[in-house]
C-alpha cells in the first residue's frame, strides 16, 4: 500500500464513524437535546486531549482557534443533530453530499485550487449517488432538518478550508490542534445549551454508553485523523471522502433498523462509492515545458521558488 493509500484509508475510517452517528443519536440519546448532546460530544473529547497533549495555543492560534472550533465543532454539531432529531438517519445524511461542492468553491478562493472538470463531476456524481440512496418510501423531508444539515454541510465546508489554510504552528501535533477544536467549539456549544434547552436531562446508562462513544471513538479519535488527512491531501480530495458517512449510516440503518434498500438505492450507494474512490486519484500531471535551465546560485531566486511551490500548495504557515 502507497504511502498516500495509507493516508486515505486512516482518514476515510472518520466519515465512516460519522455514519454510525444517526444511529446513535436515535437509538442511544435521549429525544430533542441537540445542543446538550453537540455538548457531550464535544467538550469531553478536548478536555480529554488537551490533557493528553498538555498544550495550548499562542500568539494568533487563540483566535485562529476558536473560529475554526466555532465551525467544525461549535456551529456544526449543533446543527447536525437538529438535523438527525428531525429528518431520517438516510435523509439527514444526504445533506452533507453537498459539502463537497462547497469546498471546491472556497478552495478555488481560499487556497488558489482551481476546479477541475473532474472535480465537479465527482462531486455532483457523488451527490446524486447519495440523493438515490434517501429515494425510498417513507422518506420524509422536514424543512428545517433540512436547512440544519445544508448549513452544518456549509460550516464543517469552511472549516476544511481553513484548517486547510492555516495549518498548524510549529512544534504543535495534529492532536492537540484536534483537542483546541474540540474544547474551543464545547465552548461555544456550552451556554446556548442551558439558555436554550435548559437543565441536562436525566441520564440513563444508555444514554451514558451513547455519550461516551460520540465523544471518544466517534470524536476524539476520528477527528484527530480527519484533521491529519487534511494537512496530507488536498482539501477536496478530502470532502470527497464525506459520502462515505451516508453510505455507512444507510447500511446500519439497513443492518440495525431494518431500513429497506431497493435497487435504486444501491445504485446510489454504488456511484457515490465510485466517486469517492475517483475523488482519491492523482490528476494528470502536464507534460514538461522545455525551459532554460535555471541557475541555482541566486538565493533569491530560490527563495521565490520556494513561496510559488508553497502558494500552489495551499499551506500556510
Amino acid at each position: 500500500m502507497s504511502r498516500k493509500a495509507a493516508v486515505v484509508a486512516l482518514t476515510a475510517l472518520a466519515p465512516i464513524s460519522w455514519g454510525s452517528t444517526y444511529f446513535v443519536t436515535t437509538e442511544f440519546l435521549p429525544a430533542d437535546r441537540p445542543l446538550f448532546t453537540g455538548l457531550m460530544r464535544a467538550l469531553p473529547a478536548g478536555l480529554l486531549l488537551l490533557a493528553l497533549t498538555r498544550k495550548l495555543p499562542s500568539g494568533a492560534w487563540w483566535w485562529k482557534s476558536a473560529a475554526l472550533g466555532a465551525l467544525n465543532i461549535g456551529a456544526f454539531f449543533p446543527l447536525l443533530f437538529l438535523a438527525a432529531y428531525r429528518l431520517p438517519g438516510g435523509v439527514a445524511a444526504v445533506v452533507g453530499s453537498v459539502g463537497p461542492l462547497f469546498v471546491v468553491g472556497l478552495a478555488a478562493l481560499l487556497l488558489g485550487e482551481k476546479p477541475t472538470v473532474r472535480t465537479l463531476l465527482t462531486a455532483v456524481a457523488a451527490a446524486f449517488g447519495v440523493s438515490l440512496v434517501v429515494l425510498k418510501a417513507g422518506a420524509a423531508f422536514d424543512l428545517i432538518g433540512v436547512g440544519a444539515g445544508l448549513l452544518s454541510s456549509l460550516s464543517m465546508s469552511a472549516g476544511v478550508v481553513l484548517t486547510k489554510r492555516w495549518g498548524r504552528p510549529e512544534g504543535v501535533g495534529a492532536l492537540a490542534l484536534t483537542g483546541w477544536q474540540l474544547t474551543a467549539g464545547g465552548l461555544v456549544i456550552l451556554p446556548l445549551a442551558f439558555l436554550i434547552e435548559g437543565a441536562p436531562p436525566a441520564l440513563t446508562g444508555t444514554n451514558l454508553a451513547g455519550y461516551a462513544y460520540l465523544a471518544f471513538g466517534n470524536t476524539a479519535i476520528s477527528y484527530f485523523l480527519w484533521f491529519r488527512g487534511i494537512e496530507r491531501l488536498s482539501a477536496s480530495s478530502v470532502t470527497l471522502l464525506g459520502p462515505l458517512s451516508p453510505i455507512t449510516a444507510a447500511v446500519i440503518g439497513w443492518a440495525a433498523l431494518g431500513q429497506a434498500l431497493g435497487p435504486v438505492q444501491v445504485l446510489g450507494m454504488v456511484i457515490a462509492f465510485g466517486a469517492t474512490l475517483a475523488g482519491q486519484l492523482a490528476p494528470a500531471k502536464p507534460k514538461p515545458v522545455a525551459t532554460e535551465p535555471v541557475s541555482f546560485s541566486s538565493p533569491e531566486k530560490n527563495g521565490q521558488e520556494v513561496s510559488m511551490d508553497l502558494e500552489v500548495s495551499g499551506v500556510r504557515r
